[in-house]
């Protein structure tokens, strides 16, 4: 049976500065923004050429803002994408090389972690 992993939820305390930070400093297509009724909204936004998106909004879950900690995307060059969130005012690590690749971390302004991976060379 074929799964995809297609959506996953930040918990955030400030929707409007959450899809600031990830449609304006990390580079996420902002797709939908829907409050459906009062206390639900659901925004969703994506990573540029990711299948998976993340979703953020009013009463969406019951996890609390910055609680989400290890999301992990993946990108061709760790340190460019490095040096477009620090561009962008993002306050992003070091890379920092390992056997598994290289990588830099950042977090939301809410503290929700995230990892940017760059894979090594294959053999």
């Amino acid at each position: 049976m074929e799964m995809k992993l297609e959506l996953v939820i930040v918990p955030v305390s400030d929707v409007e500065r959450a899809k600031s930070f990830y449609a304006d400093k990390v580079g996420f297509n902002a797709d939908q923004d829907h409050t459906v009724k009062p206390g639900l909204r659901f925004v969703q936004l994506t990573p540029s050429g990711s299948g998976c998106s993340i979703a953020i909004g009013e009463g969406l879950t019951e996890m609390k803002p910055g609680s989400l900690k290890g999301l992990q995307m993946v990108v061709k060059d760790a340190r460019a994408a490095r040096e477009l969130l620090i561009k962008n005012g993002v306050d992003a690590s070091e890379v920092v090389d390992m056997p598994w690749g290289s990588f830099t971390y950042f977090a939301d302004p809410d503290g929700n972690t995230w990892s940017v991976q760059q894979l090594p060379p294959r053999p």
